[in-house]
């Protein structure tokens, strides 16, 4: 059975007439009345009774009635979804980013989405570059974001923001206004990212091309984060690298300073699957995404 021919079963038992069922619903009588015929012939049921002129809903009729009006509710209220999830007023939207990302530059932009669009279920994971990519590629997430390039041809990505990084100490550090020396950097003490972070392999690259032996590096804490790496720097452990948008509040407070050392930006990319279509909450997002610089210290 069809949709369309619940609907004229329905109007026709409501109104018990054939010709004004057809009329309301804006069909001839032939086609109503065929509709009627083509669904009891289908199923082997009598739906109504001729009674002269009028008809009647036999007992199968009295009882499908209740049915077809419950299927078409059905119908309604799944119209009605999709409409709203064409409309952004409903749906789910599903987030994996990298551990800078998702601490600092991300909930501001989750926070202005939610205000436009609160409708929108909002579920926020935080991974790796490696695993965001494998929950992107095996769906069980709808976007992700990460600081570095991937290679996987089966993966899209796109910068959608950049942010420095930045030499800081602790405040009151020396040499805090005048240019940094290689003979500065090789005596510092180091607070650094675990081995195998992308930002400790820019820092190590930036220092190679400045003329430093890393080997030579005194490396006092190698610590898991970002962030506990910036507090160990405002206590006084050492100097370091981090990204702008970590070092931000400490250079607001004054807990930190910035040293005059040049370190390349790096972009934060979004990340979306080739294959698997965008859903109207996905492209909404990406297209609200606001321009953000992390602005010099």
């Amino acid at each position: 059975m069809t949709l369309d021919q619940l609907r004229i079963f329905v109007a026709v038992a409501e109104r018990e007439h054939v010709t004004e069922a057809a009329k309301s619903l804006n069909l001839t009588q032939s086609a109503t009345s065929a509709a009627i015929a083509a669904l009891e012939e289908r199923h082997d049921i009598r739906l109504f009774d001729r009674v002269g002129r009028r008809i009647e809903l036999t007992e199968a009729g009295r009882l499908f009635l209740p049915e077809a009006r419950a299927v078409l509710a059905r119908a309604e209220d799944a119209g009605l979804m999709l409409s709203e999830l064409a409309g952004l007023k409903r749906g789910r939207l599903r987030i994996v980013a990298s551990q800078t990302v998702a601490n600092h530059w991300l909930p501001p932009v989750l926070a202005g989405f939610k205000a436009r669009h609160p409708g929108i279920e909002l579920r926020l994971s935080i991974a790796n570059t490696a695993r965001t990519a494998e929950a992107v590629l095996d769906g069980t997430a709808d976007l992700g974001f990460v600081e570095d390039e991937l290679g996987d041809v089966r993966l899209g990505t796109q910068r959608v923001a950049d942010d420095r990084l930045m030499l800081v100490a602790a405040s009151g550090h020396r040499g805090s206004r005048s240019p940094v020396a290689a003979g500065d950097l090789a005596s510092a003490r180091w607070v650094l990212r675990e081995r195998g972070s992308g930002t400790r392999a820019i820092l190590e690259g930036a220092l190679e091309a400045f003329g430093v032996d890393l080997t030579a590096l005194s490396v006092e804490l190698e610590l898991p984060s970002n962030e506990a790496v910036r507090a160990a720097i405002e206590a006084g452990a050492g100097v370091g690298i981090l990204p702008a948008v970590v070092a931000d509040a400490g250079l607001r407070t004054g807990t930190l300073v910035a040293l005059p050392f040049d370190l390349p930006s790096r972009g934060f990319h979004s990340v979306l699957a080739r294959d698997r279509h965008p859903s109207r909450a996905v492209a909404a997002f990406l297209a609200e995404l606001p321009t953000i610089e992390v602005p010099p210290a």
